[in-house]
């Protein structure tokens, strides 16, 4: 039998992964931020990284300080006087300049053909929609974000690339990404941005922060490659032999 929400699930000797939500949703927000902002209160030198997801909080903590049992009996307090952060600090807006163009985004065609919308209509639409910075994860500075106009809902390519180049503008289900590096991916791409989302000259490296909104903006050829941007074409990169450890 499945335990009713908000549950507890263990993830490790050194971690508890609490669920709060079942769907993705703009409204689950504040109260991930509450709860991740008390376990910063409440665990204090015990607290080792807090992972914040769409719809879960992964708790991670130093047991030669805090045994797991009474971790949880801390998360069980914290989750019993919990309350949404309504008042929190608006994160932050970036807008990501992109070249909207089929030798980079070689999946607005299937987007399209999808959502039974023209190209230009994707486009249209994805460039609308203010974005939330759910979840950072996948590989660094790889900022999950949504939601996406319900149109645009497709699914992941039924096999992932090898290799996506970086700043590739991607969407799947119901979210959308740029990835910040080279990568295996399987979003569908449709466009390429010359915004550097991971550096490590960056204080905290990641240019999206969980909670920040993002804008795309639609640029021509010329914009991006004043920018800096990657103009090759997705097809011709090479695919390089993977090595593994």
């Amino acid at each position: 039998m499945v335990q009713p929400l908000p549950r507890l699930e263990r993830a490790g000797l050194d971690g508890w992964m609490v669920r709060l939500f079942e769907h993705i949703d703009d409204s689950n927000l504040p109260w991930l931020t509450a709860l991740a902002h008390d376990c910063e209160a409440a665990f204090g030198s015990a607290l080792v990284d807090l992972v914040p997801s769409y719809t879960t909080l992964l708790v991670v903590f130093d047991p030669a300080q805090l045994a797991p049992k009474a971790a949880r009996q801390t998360l069980t307090q914290l989750l019993a006087n919990l309350s949404p952060q309504e008042n929190a600090v608006e994160g932050k807006l970036h807008e990501i300049p992109t070249w909207y163009d089929e030798s980079v985004g070689p999946d607005a065609e299937r987007v399209a053909a999808l959502s039974e919308l023209s190209t230009e209509q994707v486009i249209e639409r994805h460039v609308q929609q203010e974005y939330r910075v759910f979840a950072l994860g996948f590989a660094p500075g790889f900022a999950f974000m949504g939601l996406l106009d319900p149109a645009l809902h497709c699914p992941r390519l039924d096999t992932p690339r090898q290799r996506v180049p970086a700043g590739s503008v991607a969407i799947a289900g119901q979210q959308t990404a740029a990835y910040p590096t080279v990568t295996p991916g399987g979003w569908n791409l449709i466009g390429r941005t010359a915004v550097r989302l991971f550096d490590r000259q960056r204080e905290g490296f990641s240019l999206l922060r969980v909670g920040d909104r993002v804008r795309f903006v639609s640029i021509d050829r010329a914009r991006f490659e004043a920018d800096g941007g990657d103009t090759t074409p997705f097809k011709a990169i090479p695919r390089q032999k993977e090595t593994r450890p």
